[in-house]
């Protein structure tokens, strides 16, 4: 039970089957021309475990998936702290060394002036009361929702500078990934104190299925949250390639949000625990936000770039 107060702690144990647990690490430079996002994990099948770490550059939309025995994978128990071979990453930064094929990364990333998604003791993390839940097919977590970088990396012999720059972390644990889903991130605004991220995705649940959803923009050091279980509604959703348009509306507030999709690259997603599905990601789209009171008082308006977004498979047929 403990863990679930921790959720970017490592969830699972090495001899569950047909089980996954990946952590997303992104980071964009302080100029943003440049941004990679590193994605350590499991994958545990009766004829199959292993560990991995997936990179993909935001900039050309190239992707490496780098696989690696299990016992490369190791954590620290009762904090979020875990190892993959050679390569290090914890809530306070990271540090790689992958040499592998035509993939070669070297450096390390310091995290500061870290912002936490709130916790209490009914609302664990973003899932909310459904963290409760044992057998959800996939559950979510999020870490930093905004921190400072310092630090470099050299990726196949260039050396790429990150300081001053920003970072995100969250998570993703169970059997699966959603059947479809789209997901939607920024933290790279003008104001450089806002994150924003969206979620929507078909979720099995007692024989049947439902649509949820869950959203948060943190601004001006508060979290405005818009989630099925707070009774928040998804009153738009359209996607006509490439923009996407989204309106949510709580009990309070309405948050009206325009994306552009730009270039994508391909990653591997579980099913069943086999990483044997291939999604497509943007971390280079573009995103407006507008955040009104119920009573159309405007109270954030912004623009973000390095934006992630995947749009997977049909989750639009059911708006």
């Amino acid at each position: 039970m403990i863990k679930v107060f921790n959720p970017l702690a490592f969830q699972g144990n090495l001899n569950k089957k047909r089980y996954f647990e990946g952590w997303y690490f992104k980071h964009v430079s302080s100029d943003r021309n440049r941004v990679y996002s590193f994605i350590p994990g499991i994958a545990l099948t009766k004829s199959d475990k292993h560990a991995f770490i997936q990179v993909i550059d935001g900039i050309t939309g190239k992707t490496w998936n780098v696989k690696y025995k299990l016992f490369d994978f190791r954590f620290s128990r009762g904090k979020f702290e875990l190892w993959v071979e050679k390569s290090y990453f914890s809530e306070n930064g990271i540090h790689l060394n992958i040499d592998e094929n035509d993939l070669r990364v070297t450096g390390e990333i310091h995290y500061s002036d870290s912002i936490k998604y709130p916790s209490s003791l009914f609302s664990p993390g973003i899932m909310g009361w459904y963290s409760f839940v044992p057998f959800m097919e996939c559950k979510h977590g999020i870490g930093p929702v905004l921190h400072r970088l310092n630090g470099s990396l050299t990726i196949n012999n260039s050396e790429i500078n990150f300081t001053d720059g920003n970072g995100y972390v969250e998570k993703d644990w169970g059997t699966s990934f959603p059947e479809s889903w789209i997901w939607l991130h920024c933290n790279t605004f003008k104001n450089t104190s806002v994150s924003f991220t969206f979620s929507v995705a078909k979720i099995p649940w007692l024989g049947s299925f439902f649509i949820g959803h869950i959203c948060f923009l943190y601004f001006d050091q508060r979290f405005y949250l818009f989630a099925t279980y707070n009774n928040s509604k998804i009153t738009k959703l359209i996607f006509k390639s490439p923009v996407l348009e989204i309106e949510l509306k709580s009990k309070t507030h309405t948050l009206k949000i325009k994306a552009v999709q730009n270039r994508s690259g391909e990653l591997k997603a579980p099913v069943i625990g086999e990483m044997n599905r291939i999604i497509k990601e943007s971390i280079d789209s573009t995103i407006e936000l507008e955040l009104f009171t119920n009573e159309n008082k405007i109270i954030f308006s912004g623009k973000g770039t390095r934006a992630g977004l995947e749009i997977i498979e049909n989750i639009l047929s059911y708006f």
